[in-house]
């Protein structure tokens, strides 16, 4: 997993960075199922190319490398591994 996005985003979904993310890996997207329901967007692991585009887009500073996630939000790392387990087809 790259790239994971944090806490700043539960409420927000700007998804400015669904639109520059190249391989479409941050679901669920504006329109998918599951998108008003969702409590914040997630980037799939199996997919993320870690191109970065998406870190500078976010205008709430939510998304970080892996590594970088700060310590009062690593639960999202889980998070976000959580949300594409089970139907791959339903992401």
């Amino acid at each position: 997993m790259a790239f994971v996005i944090t806490q700043p985003c539960i409420g927000n979904k700007d998804a400015s960075c669904v639109d520059v993310c190249p391989v479409d890996c941050i679901h669920p997207q504006p329109g998918e199922p599951g998108y008003e329901d969702a409590e914040h967007l997630y980037i799939n692991p199996n997919e993320c190319i870690s191109c970065g585009a998406c870190e500078p887009a976010c205008p709430v500073t939510a998304i970080f490398e892996e590594a970088a996630v700060p310590v009062e939000w690593r639960g999202f790392l889980k998070k976000n591994q959580d949300f594409f387990v089970g139907d791959p087809l339903a992401h």
